[in-house]
């Protein structure tokens, strides 16, 4: 079970001016790195403003943008799903913090238990995440959000490793 955290992150529904901070974010080193190009990945969350398979998210800690985080729907996403084995109801998660100086502050692990119980409050039986099985500094911020490990799989962004977390396990 992953530890219970008192809520310090607030998680707001992107807007249109929000779109030059996440690009500055997206630009820094420590997110290009896992993200991809800064445009076509802007583009992309642009796109999903006004969408129904993603929710794009605004993290802010304290009141104070911070990151963003999306969730979205496996099975609303376009062409094939290559995780059409999960549990119907399962969302997706993808997040990074943009602010350079907040990262290895444990900030990571505590947003994302926060977020995960929210969707789980929502009805998501299972959460997964896909980190690149290169990506250390990700897999031990879900690991420790309570994330185990499923396996290896390609999908439409690459090798990923797929993790999980349960509504089941949670007592939700």
């Amino acid at each position: 079970m992953a530890p219970r955290l008192s809520p310090r992150y607030g998680f707001r529904a992107v807007m249109e001016a929000d779109l030059p901070m996440i690009g500055a974010w997206l630009a820094e080193p420590h997110v290009a790195e896992w993200w991809g190009d800064k445009e076509s990945e802007l583009e992309g969350i642009a796109d999903h403003i006004d969408s129904i398979s993603v929710e794009p998210f605004v993290i802010e800690l304290e009141g104070r943008p911070i990151g963003y985080i999306q969730s979205y729907d496996p099975y609303l996403e376009e062409g094939e799903n290559p995780f059409s084995d999960q549990p119907f109801g399962t969302l997706g998660i993808d997040q990074f913090i943009g602010e350079r100086e907040l990262i290895n502050e444990g900030h990571g692990t505590a947003l994302i238990v926060q977020f995960v119980a929210m969707l789980f409050e929502e009805g998501a039986p299972r959460v997964i995440v896909d980190p690149d099985p290169k990506n250390t500094r990700a897999i031990r911020a879900y690991e420790k959000a309570g994330f185990r490990r499923i396996d290896e799989r390609a999908s439409i962004y690459g090798h990923v490793l797929l993790m999980a977390r349960d509504a089941e396990d949670e007592g939700a």
